[in-house]
């Protein structure tokens, strides 16, 4: 009686094993989890420059306001490119990434109404402590708290541990402008926001390359 052999007869007529096969499988996954990988770490990085770079320009403008008047008419251009700069960076990244690949989004519908509501509820709030007189209702890093704990919140549900750092960590952040005063707040958003995001960048290269 003979015993099954290890190898599978190809269609040449050469031999498969079936440790190749898994060691084939294995790195696919990984080059397809590199490629489709939401946000590359370069661009992360990138984003982290920008933000630092755009949100220290504002913090440079209005940390000898006295008394503190806010941003001004030059910072709105620095904003503008920031968030076109962005929004192209990201929109190319995702198309390449997803070109001829069809099938389920990044996130659900339930989930995109959870960051949506929290947005929502965040001006909402800020708007009524402003309403009440509290001076930190309008600081750049105050609307982060909300959107940051839903974010945690789709993040834990979802078992992603990255994510859930990333929402508490701008979470975190909310509460740490909000003892800086004013124009401290964007200090705290740039330096932060740029730590977070290199954080993200270095920790999805290090999973890419495990």
């Amino acid at each position: 009686m003979n015993h099954a052999s290890d190898t599978t007869a190809a269609g040449n007529g050469g031999t498969f094993d079936p440790r190749q096969a898994a060691a084939l499988l294995e790195q696919t996954t990984q080059q397809a989890r590199r490629k489709f990988e939401p946000s590359p770490p370069w661009l992360l990085a990138t984003r982290a420059v920008l933000v630092l770079a755009a949100l220290g320009a504002i913090w440079l403008s209005v940390r000898g306001q006295h008394p503190y008047r806010g941003p001004t008419a030059a910072d709105i251009p620095v904003l503008i490119g920031f968030i076109v700069v962005n929004f192209a960076a990201t929109v190319a990244v995702r198309r390449r990434a997803t070109a001829g690949v069809h099938g389920r989004s990044r996130f659900s519908q339930g989930e995109i109404l959870v960051l949506v509501a929290a947005l929502v509820a965040a001006v909402v709030a800020m708007t009524g402590l402003s309403a009440a007189g509290v001076s930190f209702a309008w600081y750049p890093t105050s609307v982060m708290v909300i959107p940051g704990l839903a974010w945690a919140a789709i993040a834990a549900a979802r078992a992603n541990w990255l994510w859930f750092g990333t929402g508490l960590a701008i979470a975190a952040l909310g509460v740490v402008g909000a003892v800086a005063g004013p124009a401290g707040s964007w200090a705290v958003a740039a330096v932060g926001l740029c730590a977070v995001l290199l954080g993200s960048a270095a920790a999805i290269a290090w999973r890419q390359r495990a």
